[in-house]
């Protein structure tokens, strides 16, 4: 009786074990103040209301993701990633199907979710510059950006193919509207690369995160570069010298996903549903100027209208840009990678 009892007992607290095993998920997400925000904003109060343990990691990007599903050692649950990297490592079978009658996105803006990837937060990628160089009256075109003449000085630039070629067919002449019409082929993409190369001589730094960019433009390493617009409003926050404008911008949203055989999947994806929630969303802005992806969260009362306006997502803002496309990405993006990396190592 004694030992029934006893392994009654020790089954109960394997399965106590058990589940208190799946109440956990590992994020990575990209460092800085923008993971700072994603901490403060998403990852903690969830944390405190669900019961679910959060391990906050760093990592490099879907590369770590791709590494790890191909060599079956899979030890992140939930991913930060741009939109168009989420949406190529889907198509490649990197990542899982998210379930959407789990996460709830009924008030969620059009297309800032996709079969693999749901939104985050809205952000744009812009041209910053030093102040202290340029004043107020910094570049307000990327033809600008291109212009060592009337905007001598340092630059920096993406080392990673997503958001560096659409800026470059725009300084060199392609409308907005036709800029993804003329990446649709390799001559295309070749024409963007060859005016990166045209500026390459006045690049300093190919930055590779948005922590990096930050620092640059905090420090005043160099008088203007491309990058994320909450970065640098963090930036200026912290006594950085700098100001952007959302004309021609690129607007883009971050998202969360799952890679494929995640250690705590099911708990992953009611840690997303959570996450997407309007009453944690409305709490971002508070800590990085990007905009909510559910529109539900303008209408909590957190987001003030003086703030709204200065978000990429605003109306004003978003009319200014340039949508990012996915398919492009999707189509594209391995073939472009390719291509630029030969320039950079040139």
């Amino acid at each position: 009786m004694k030992l029934k009892i006893a392994l009654s007992l020790t089954a109960a607290m394997i399965a106590i074990a058990a589940v208190a095993q799946e109440k956990q998920v590992t994020i990575a997400s990209w460092g800085g103040s923008y993971q700072e925000a994603q901490s403060k904003a998403l990852f903690e109060p969830a944390e405190a209301n669900t019961g679910v343990k959060v391990k906050q990691e760093t990592y490099g990007g879907m590369s770590d993701v791709k590494l790890q599903v191909e060599t079956g050692a899979v030890t992140l649950d939930i991913v930060a990633s741009g939109s168009g990297s989420a949406a190529r490592a889907g198509a490649d079978g990197l990542l899982e199907e998210l379930d959407y009658n789990v996460i709830d996105v009924s008030t969620f803006y059009p297309n800032l979710y996709s079969k693999y990837c749901v939104g985050g937060d809205v952000f744009s990628t812009v041209y910053a510059w030093n102040t202290e160089t340029y004043g107020d009256n910094g570049p307000q075109s990327w033809a600008d950006f291109w212009d060592v003449e009337k905007f001598p000085g340092k630059r920096a630039y993406r080392g990673k193919v997503a958001g560096a070629l659409e800026p470059a067919l725009m300084a060199d002449g392609v409308a907005p509207e036709d800029v993804y019409k003329v990446l649709d082929s390799e001559e295309g993409i070749k024409r963007a690369i060859d005016k990166i190369r045209e500026l390459k001589p006045h690049i300093d730094v190919f930055w590779s995160s948005g922590a990096q960019h930050a620092q640059l433009m905090k420090d005043g390493e160099v008088d203007m570069t491309t990058g994320w617009n909450g970065r640098f409003d963090n930036a200026a926050k912290d006594g950085g010298k700098v100001k952007y404008s959302f004309n021609q911008a690129l607007l883009d949203y971050d998202c969360f996903a799952i890679p494929k055989g995640a250690p705590n999947k099911d708990v992953a994806m009611q840690f997303l549903a959570e996450i997407s929630k309007p009453e944690y969303q409305d709490d971002l802005p508070k800590y990085i100027t990007y905009g909510p992806t559910n529109k539900a969260a303008y209408d909590t009362g957190e987001i003030t209208a003086e703030v709204a306006a200065g978000l990429p997502s605003s109306p004003e803002n978003a009319a200014k840009q340039l949508p990012i496309s996915l398919d492009w990405y999707i189509k594209w993006e391995a073939k472009a990678a390719e291509m630029y990396q030969e320039m950079l190592t040139e």
